[in-house]
């Protein structure tokens, strides 16, 4: 048990040190320097070359990338496909307390305990945005040399890794890097505090609009929560309008745990700015999606309910919607695809 002494401030779950780092790196490289990032994978790169679908799965908070490869290997398992045309990778953001706890190399890519939820850059060893980061996985399986057979990618992520995911969707270079291999490229967005709204209009909760102040309520239109003053990532030739548009082009799927409606969650992003969109996961996803399809009537989005589950990503993936979202199948007669999840609440795969 963890002691404190008086007065100290009791730490949330997630400014500790991770209880494990994957062993496989990927080399990432910019102009504003190099590192390696921690990375699981499903498959040894020498069966690359059969792979049709690559599932890039996203970690919350907690940084236990271990716990979402678990995950997503028992939903892979469950759900009515050949697992051996699919490869989950798993990318590993760490915290710089992280380093020392593990011994880790030098040249580790490290951010501040949440930096690289928004496309941040590591603060160490070099400037490197998170959503960089997935652009060096994406440009590895644009790789034609590497994966002749690849059909698909899909990023997803639960909780932290679903505001990732979601943001990356918004300003990032994937679908664009898959396009141009004839690459499919999905995103799935399950159960995050927060998303980017386009302009000041936020949910009413009278199943309306209206504008926010950001006097009375302080970033509730900056990034993350809004257009302004984005990440340097974020910051190039392309504007939000043109961005927005083609964010709304793109296939996302949210998918939302029915049971994610506890306004005081533990992991709930509790900030005027997060309390704008709305009191819990749940009232906030279905406003930004109803909110989205106002501004696109022609919106190309899904958005899913996961019946009984609350906030735990296993149990949103191994759902029979999770199976749908993550490999376009329905589940086994004897796999999980169900309601609920094994692992106990707030365990592993959960925030």
């Amino acid at each position: 048990m963890t002691s404190f002494s008086p007065g100290e401030r009791v730490r949330p779950r997630n400014e500790y040190p991770v209880r494990e780092v994957a062993s496989a790196r990927l080399r990432v490289t910019t102009e504003r320097g190099a590192g390696t990032l921690p990375v699981y994978r499903s498959a040894d790169e020498a069966l690359d070359a059969r792979v049709r679908r690559v599932v890039i799965v996203l970690h919350g908070r907690l940084r236990d990338a271990d716990a979402y490869l678990l995950s997503a290997e028992r939903a892979l398992a469950a759900a009515d496909v050949d697992a051996t045309d699919t490869l989950l990778i798993v990318p590993q953001f760490l915290a710089s307390a992280d380093i020392a706890a593990h011994d880790l190399d030098q040249d580790t890519l490290h951010w501040d305990w949440t930096g690289w939820m928004g496309g941040d850059d590591a603060v160490g060893p070099a400037p490197i945005s998170s959503f960089e980061v997935l652009d060096s996985l994406v440009e590895e399986a644009a790789d034609r040399s590497r994966f002749a057979s690849l059909r698909e990618v899909v990023i997803a992520g639960h909780s932290g890794g679903a505001q990732v995911a979601h943001r990356y969707a918004v300003v990032g270079r994937a679908a664009a890097l898959l396009a141009e291999q004839g690459v499919h490229c999905r995103y799935v967005i399950a159960n995050p505090s927060s998303y980017v709204y386009f302009d000041k209009l936020r949910p009413d909760g009278n199943g309306g609009f209206s504008p926010a102040d950001e006097s009375t309520c302080a970033g509730v239109d900056t990034w993350k929560y809004g257009i302004h003053q984005p990440p340097r990532y974020a910051s190039g030739d392309a504007s939000f309008d043109v961005l927005e548009q083609r964010y709304a082009r793109s296939d996302v799927i949210y998918l939302l745990g029915e049971a994610d409606c506890d306004p005081q969650h533990q992991a709930l992003d509790r900030s005027c700015a997060a309390n704008a969109q709305g009191p819990h996961r749940l009232a906030r996803g279905l406003a930004y999606f109803e909110y989205l399809r106002r501004r696109h009537p022609r919106l190309a989005h899904r958005c899913w309910q996961v019946p009984g589950v609350g906030h735990n990503g296993q149990g949103m993936f191994n759902s029979a919607d999770g199976l749908l979202a993550l490999f376009d199948a329905k589940a086994r007669a004897y796999g999980l695809g169900g309601e609920g999840s094994e692992l106990p609440p707030g365990d592993g795969a959960a925030e």
